[in-house]
């Protein structure tokens, strides 16, 4: 009995330490990919998937031009522009909103609201990165978010999975950093779209 008890004792702490390593080694990941971020300046990516469109980034601003839809965001306050309905939402999100529209935003959020682990190496549409699955400690819209990324840092694939069972997924196509981008490129010109209904959601 006491055999039997030694061998699951030291199975337990072998499990114990192989899930250590693979978090240890997601953070070491998401650290890279995250201070991959910050020195890139501004980022021009175009991704396939669920959806195709362009995104662009610096800092924690975006623009996200997807499925019919133009979004800006310049840090606080988030413009939706419907071109169907000629219609431009303006709310200031939440941070899980955010995330849930730019998944870039978890860069600055994965240590605090996420656990996350190791899944290993894996292909995606021919590249060829490691892979990590974060899942939030709190409750929320987002039921957990696949991250597979190259060596140098760079995103091959994001996939969110919703609570409500749907599934964004992004093949990055393009990536490129150093990209020029005015502030302006993150908030709504009134003066682009001069038919657009806007409605304050704030």
């Amino acid at each position: 009995m006491k055999k039997i008890f030694l061998i699951v004792l030291l199975l337990g702490t072998a499990l114990l330490q192989a899930v250590a390593q693979q978090d240890a080694k997601a953070e070491s990941i998401l650290n890279k990919m995250a201070a991959t971020y910050r020195q890139a300046g501004g980022i021009s990516l175009t991704f396939g998937g669920t959806q195709r469109g362009k995104l662009l980034l610096k800092g924690n601003k975006f623009y996200l031009e997807s499925g019919g839809i133009q979004t800006w965001f310049d840090g606080k306050t988030q413009w939706s522009y419907v071109a169907q309905n000629e219609e431009v939402n303006v709310s200031t999100p939440t941070p899980e909103e955010v995330q849930s529209v730019n998944p870039y935003a978890l860069l600055t959020s994965y240590k605090k609201s996420f656990n996350y682990r190791y899944v290993g190496a894996k292909t995606r549409q021919g590249k060829r990165g490691q892979e990590i699955v974060l899942t939030p400690k709190a409750s929320q819209d987002v039921k957990s978010i696949t991250l597979n990324v190259k060596e140098n840092g760079s995103p091959v694939y994001i996939a969110i999975q919703l609570q409500n069972g749907e599934k964004q997924e992004f093949q990055i196509s393009s990536y490129q950093t150093g990209v020029n981008l005015p502030d302006a490129t993150f908030r709504f010109n009134k003066q682009k779209y001069p038919q657009a209904e806007i409605i304050d959601l704030r």
